[in-house]
């Protein structure tokens, strides 16, 4: 039987349902943990507060949630907007029911850690460096105001990035994150991210299209939503389909006329995973470098040849398993190469993702950071 370990993880969101990259992260780590033989506590800021009890019920011992704080008035200080509204006392007064260690889920959710000095050990999950990825959205948006705010943000998280140093573990998702960190901190370690995905699924060698899959709410995804329109009216005999929950009327407004890019509404994950093993060449890039991409880890567990930018992935043992490529004309050679390239790296790839991608050897190593603190 095994021991029983208690934790306590502070999210920026409900992880149930698990519909975007942040949440899906959180909610795999928590059923990870929970397999482990972890009693977890877990707090949550939400915008509503849930009217009936979810999944999570089935892996935590205790939920507490919490309404998020968002006025005008949390523009004008010098703590991140994003950390400001996350600030509620009864959190406080929840976590001190308990001496287990405690795992910050991003920055996003340390406004205590400003002003309180705590008796549990204190975990940060990076899941960025938040001033370079406050600056890349910026950057990328098209509408001014908005552009101003994450400018804007993103300076106020470079000061607050200094509280870092009261951590006493950092977990980071991605390489580039781990050496930023252990430059300062020194105290940064490389957990890669939670994904949920058991099984590589075993495909035909040959696919029906391109897919691109992507939350087109954000700044990032809608300019990587152009960039690839642009590619593919150049590439008129092969297919490309968007595949977003949102953002439908905005694509097809830019595709009138296309006649080989289409958008299909993604009704949910499983959707998604039968979109993925009939697609042949799974696009994806970003142009900010921020983390891993859910949605890449999400098509080598699902799909076929996963075409790519430098800034998806970082970890070189995952980056052998995708075609590079960052320009323009290098992603229109790279699909005229793979559109006619069967795919056949299924025992490849199965070997490295359930050695570097496996979940419960992820928890463990995790459990291995919390355990030499305490």
């Amino acid at each position: 039987m095994m021991q029983e370990k208690s934790l306590q993880i502070v999210s920026f969101d409900n992880p149930f349902p698990p519909q975007y990259g942040g949440v899906i992260e959180v909610f795999y780590k928590i059923k990870a943990l929970y397999q482990l033989g972890y009693t977890i506590h877990l707090h949550c800021f939400v915008n509503q507060l849930p009217e009936k009890e979810s999944i999570l019920s089935q892996y935590v011992s205790k939920i507490y949630f919490y309404k998020n704080r968002k006025t005008l008035l949390r523009f004008f200080t010098i703590i991140p907007f994003s950390v400001g509204y996350r600030d509620d006392k009864e959190l406080l007064v929840n976590l001190n029911k308990s001496n287990a260690p405690i795992i910050f889920e991003s920055l996003k959710t340390t406004f205590l850690v400003n002003k309180t000095d705590f008796k549990q050990k204190i975990i940060l999950r990076l899941h960025n460096i938040e001033h370079q990825y406050f600056l890349g959205i910026s950057k990328s948006e098209s509408n001014f105001f908005f552009k101003a705010l994450f400018y804007i943000e993103s300076l106020k998280y470079k000061r607050y990035e200094s509280l870092i140093s009261k951590f006493d573990a950092l977990s980071t998702l991605s390489v580039y994150e781990t050496n930023y960190l252990n430059t300062t901190y020194k105290n940064a370690y490389y957990t890669p991210v939670f994904h949920g995905n058991n099984v590589v699924k075993s495909l035909s060698e040959f696919g029906e299209y391109a897919i691109y899959n992507g939350d087109l709410r954000t700044a990032d995804n809608r300019k990587a939503v152009l960039f690839l329109i642009e590619v593919f009216k150049e590439i008129d005999d092969y297919n490309l389909i968007i595949v977003a929950s949102d953002g439908q009327k905005w694509v097809e407004n830019l595709i009138k006329g296309v006649e080989n890019i289409h958008f299909t509404k993604m009704k949910d994950f499983e959707h998604l995973k039968d979109l993925l093993s009939l697609a042949h060449i799974n696009i994806m890039l970003s142009f900010q470098q921020s983390g891993t991409k859910l949605k890449l880890i999400n098509a080598l567990y699902n799909s076929r040849h996963c075409l790519i930018n430098s800034n998806m992935i970082d970890d070189e043992r995952i980056l052998n398993l995708c075609v590079l490529a960052n320009s323009k004309d290098d992603f229109k050679k790279e699909i005229s190469v793979l559109r006619t390239t069967s795919y056949v790296d299924f025992d490849k790839r199965e070997k490295i993702l359930n050695s570097v991608l496996n979940d419960e050897v992820n928890a463990t190593s995790l459990m291995a950071i919390i355990n030499n603190l305490i």
